[in-house]
């Protein structure tokens, strides 16, 4: 791998700096719980979706409404029951939600045959960007705050650990085709990221709820579909031409960026904690 030069250098201060501030907010409004803690989640959602849309070609008043619609999402897991992750008018919403879309874009100006690929992102950024990150939430209102923190600590070690680790031993291309940087040694490195990670977060927060093996099992998932998410969004950014989702973020881009990989992190260990956490 290259040297540590100047630039990578820089861009590793304004990563940590950027950690620093995130990292004690996000665990604050987690601990609050309850409309704060969705509200930021929803607001998360709503400039995700926000991102995606403009990355794919511009917002308008359909995007805008788009982007709103993904913010709801996490609103709507708040008044879920015990067992569903939605209250019961979630999908009578949605479809509302939907008709309402078409309407907007018949009114659009330009060329017909446009109005499909909008209808197509809009909705995949409700799917992407409103239900992956809806899972948080729910994670949150029926398992408790030491599952989130869990979430949040299997994603960010993993990226660390991988981010370090591929720099001093990378050598092997992991999928060069959606993403040149990353390499298995890296990949290793989010491993083993992930899975102390979940240990020391099980030990900290749920060693009543949580087995060790448990933990490895969240751990090792976490490790899979982390990067997994990082490469979806990758191949998201090469097909819309750019290199950053936004930059909202210094050292990290945009907030899409940032959350690539807890979107796929979050509903794993949201089934964990309903299925599985009292079986292993």
């Amino acid at each position: 791998m290259p040297p540590w030069d100047e630039s990578r250098k820089r861009n590793l201060a304004l990563r940590a700096v950027s950690g620093v501030v995130l990292f004690p907010v996000a665990v604050w409004f987690t601990v609050l719980g309850g409309l704060p803690y969705a509200a930021l989640v929803g607001l998360t959602a709503a400039l995700s979706a926000a991102e995606l849309v403009l990355m794919s070609g511009g917002m308008g008043l359909a995007g805008a409404y788009g982007a709103a619609v993904a913010g709801l999402f996490p609103l709507a897991a708040l008044a879920g029951s015990e067992g569903s992750l939605f209250p019961t008018w979630g999908a009578p919403a949605l479809a509302a939600a939907a008709v309402l879309l078409l309407v907007l874009l018949l009114f659009r100006r330009g060329p017909p045959e446009a109005a499909s690929r909008q209808v197509a992102v809009i909705a995949f950024s409700w799917l992407y960007c409103g239900l992956l990150l809806a899972t948080a939430v729910g994670l949150r209102e029926r398992f408790g705050t030491g599952w989130v923190i869990l979430a949040f600590v299997v994603t960010w070690a993993n990226d660390t650990f991988a981010y370090f680790a591929g720099h001093a031993f990378g050598r092997h291309r992991l999928y060069e085709r959606i993403s040149p940087k990353k390499t298995w040694e890296g990949f290793a490195g989010g491993v083993a990221g992930s899975v102390v990670g979940a240990l020391v977060t099980r030990w900290l927060l749920l060693s009543s709820e949580l087995s060790p093996a448990g933990a490895v099992v969240i751990g090792l998932g976490g490790a899979v579909l982390g990067p997994l998410g990082d490469l979806a969004e990758s191949m998201v950014k090469r097909a819309a031409g750019v290199k950053d989702s936004s930059r909202i973020i210094p050292g990290h881009g945009g907030l899409l960026d940032r959350i690539d990989a807890l979107l796929f992190v979050a509903p794993w260990v949201y089934v964990c904690a309903a299925y599985l956490a009292h079986l292993l």
